[in-house]
């Protein structure tokens, strides 16, 4: 889902000045891990609509919020609200671990 894509030229806007809480899938194409969370991500981003912003960021391509929120390891998931992290997740999770952290935050 080519909209859930968000760069480093767009982050503050899109992420740190949200009024809904934001999850953030960091990720690179390459990564085998990755592409099997990109569905349970996309489909969150179905579910969650208009409560929960949900986007993208490719590592490789946006070095400066990769380097800034520390990614070392993909996929990584962040969910942020009013600007500040409050939560992440590691690796492969289950969706469902994923809505838990997400309805925390709404």
């Amino acid at each position: 889902m080519e909209k859930l894509n968000i760069t480093d030229g767009n982050f503050e806007e899109k992420v740190l000045k949200s009024s809904l809480p934001v999850m953030v899938d960091f990720w690179a194409p390459w990564c085998g891990p990755c592409r099997m969370l990109g569905p349970v991500i996309e489909e969150l981003a179905v579910k969650y609509e208009g409560r929960v912003n949900v986007y993208k960021m490719n590592v490789d391509e946006n070095p400066e919020n990769s380097t800034k929120y520390r990614i070392r390891s993909i996929p990584a998931i962040k969910i942020f609200k009013d600007g500040q992290v409050v939560d992440d997740l590691l690796g492969v999770v289950p969706g469902e671990e994923i809505e838990e952290k997400l309805k925390k935050v709404i």
